[in-house]
């Protein structure tokens, strides 16, 4: 499997560049999960980050992608649209 540095903005990851693993497509994952483990042993707080266009070349075309922290968590709108589900 190919990976990519991909940068981080905001949240607890803010400035690092860390490696992501690349899909068939040749992209990064749209979201990006971060477990943070607490020490009195409840379940770990998950960081979200959402991919965005990192430097957009003079056409307007994505050359690389970075991630932004959403403080809000993951979009339950998103995903595949499947033609049997409802609309939602």
């Amino acid at each position: 499997m190919r990976s990519e540095n991909t940068l981080f903005v905001g949240g607890p990851l803010d400035g690092r560049v860390l490696p992501v693993l690349i899909g068939a497509t040749g992209q990064p994952p749209k979201t990006y999960e971060v477990p943070v483990p607490h020490d009195d042993g409840s379940p770990p707080t998950v960081h979200v980050y959402r991919r965005v266009p990192g430097r957009v070349n003079r056409l307007g075309l994505p050359s690389g992608w970075k991630y932004e922290y959403a403080p809000e968590g993951k979009n339950p709108n998103e995903g595949p649209k499947w033609p049997w589900r409802k609309p939602r």
